[in-house]
């Protein structure tokens, strides 16, 4: 009964009515550790039904999860000692082998929630290795996430004999053709990379176990629906899935249903909200001013690692320049720069060699740096939920964060339809010893060009500039790819 009720309490419900319950029921938890040897075996009865984990997470260690001996090492090589509640929940789940649906904010070790799991699944049911024939596929959005999940596999497989493999577009496919020439346990994919391998006939996914759709409500964003529905026909129909996602919008829950069998349901955090471990600011002010300001903030303030998100790629570029101008080291990282060049800026990022990464939405899904310490919105993201992504890169593993939001009085009513989403106003401040500086008026046009993006080529429906007919896209899409969105969320979430 008081597991019942503990696990009946619902994430929608007011939290005073969530935590009344928890104290109603913690006489009778206390009364079952008293008389339970060892304690320990009820605390993991409690969050393995599910119940508590938020409360008890602390509690229970990674031992208690029954993992595998060489995966307890390398989590202990980590210096990890306690799961997160969306590790607590998740991976005794995920380890008897049933389908998952799973929801919690960026930065709350959901990455880790399923490959540990995943990885004791494969060393307790060796099977016969075959190449380019995995036995897990994790597909991912972005090449930046690509690369950090399978860096999490590489890192918690280090003492096993399992082989991971990531896969992405924007670089050369030879060597990954090379490399799918070899057995291969985990593979980790974008969408359309691994549709020209399947393609080519390069990779064998008949022997697919287990298939995990991380960042799902960022692949439904950027119009993966259809390469989706590709991938699912090439995979045996008997498997277990998992759908991890920031939240559990209606397009994720319409998903989960098509994809997942039966699945349990994990949810540690409400819907659309950020940690709270976030102090989050707005500051008023002209278009014209923003770069000057964010130049004004980081050099007066001592910042030395700030992550800056524009609404476009051409945003990006002038900003980056902007700064370094002003004698601050700072790189852009989007969908256009080549996969190398967005490595590098990422690295140098990472390492110190440079203190302000510029970023469009979807090029910084993937950023994953455990302290960082400061998040610009310096133009307001179109989509609330953007938001909250954005901010979710800082405040996490457990460090405290600042999220400061540049807002023009063009943005108000982006700034008004986040404040309704997460349900609380942002606090307005103003930046101590800031005095705008005039603006000519050239320039000012020019600032507010760079906040909308390049103008569009071509005025008239079907016209062409002159020189461009005949000459293929340079966008990088590709032909026959719809999105899967009404036509407003394909203009607003246009892949960077």
């Amino acid at each position: 009964m008081i597991l019942r009720g503990l696990h009946y309490a619902p994430q929608a419900e007011p939290v005073s009515l969530r935590v009344g319950l928890l104290k109603r029921s913690l006489h009778s938890i206390m009364a079952l550790l008293a008389l339970s040897r060892p304690p320990r075996l009820v605390l993991f009865k409690l969050w393995q039904a599910g119940a508590g984990a938020q409360l008890l997470s602390h509690s229970v260690s990674f031992a208690d999860l029954g993992l595998a001996e060489p995966l307890l090492r390398a989590v202990s090589d980590t210096g990890y000692t306690t799961p997160t509640p969306i590790q607590a929940q998740a991976i005794p789940l995920v380890m008897q082998g049933g389908d998952l649906l799973a929801a919690a904010q960026t930065g709350t070790g959901k990455t880790a929630g399923f490959t540990l799991p995943i990885l004791h699944r494969l060393l307790a049911s060796p099977a016969k290795r075959a190449a380019g024939r995995p036995r897990c596929l994790i597909l991912t959005p972005t090449r930046e996430l690509t690369a950090q999940v399978e860096a999490s596999v590489k890192e918690y497989g280090r003492h096993t004999a399992l082989r991971s493999l990531v896969i992405f577009g924007g670089v050369n496919i030879n060597p990954q053709i090379s490399a799918l020439k070899k057995p291969v346990d985990i593979l980790v994919a974008t969408p359309g990379r691994l549709l020209d391998h399947a393609g080519q006939k390069t990779i064998d996914l008949s022997g697919v176990e287990i298939l995990v759709l991380d960042e799902a409500d960022r692949m439904l964003d950027m119009g993966f629906i259809h390469d989706i529905r590709r991938i699912l026909a090439l995979l045996p129909k008997q498997r277990q899935n998992l759908l991890f996602s920031a939240t559990f919008s209606e397009e994720i829950r319409g998903l989960a249903h098509k994809v997942l069998n039966n699945p349990k349901e994990v949810s540690v955090t409400p819907r659309n909200t950020a940690s709270e471990l976030v102090n989050q600011r707005v500051v008023l002010t002209d278009q014209t001013q923003k770069r000057d300001l964010l130049s004004h903030v980081i050099r007066e303030s001592g910042w030395h690692q700030v992550l800056v998100f524009t609404r476009t790629k051409h945003g990006a570029n002038r900003l980056a320049e902007k700064l370094s101008k002003d004698g601050l080291s700072a790189a852009a990282i989007h969908g256009n720069k080549s996969q190398n060049a967005r490595t590098r800026a990422l690295d140098g990022f990472k390492t110190g060699k440079v203190t302000v990464l510029v970023a469009t939405d979807i090029a910084a899904r993937g950023i994953d740096i455990d302290e960082l310490p400061h998040v610009v919105n310096f133009e307001l993201p179109n989509i609330p939920e953007d938001y909250v992504h954005r901010i979710g890169r800082t405040g996490r593993a457990g460090s405290a964060g600042s999220a400061l939001s540049l807002v023009d009085k063009s943005e108000i009513k982006y700034l008004s339809a986040i404040e309704k989403l997460m349900r609380r106003p942002i606090e307005r401040t103003e930046i101590e010893g800031w005095v705008p500086k005039p603006v000519a008026a050239g320039s000012a046009t020019e600032e507010v060009r760079s906040a909308r993006g390049p103008r569009p080529q071509g005025r008239r429906p079907g016209h062409q500039p002159r020189g461009t007919q005949g000459q293929p896209s340079r966008s990088g899409n590709r032909p026959g790819r719809p999105s899967g969105r009404p036509a407003s969320h394909q203009a607003a979430r246009r892949p960077a």
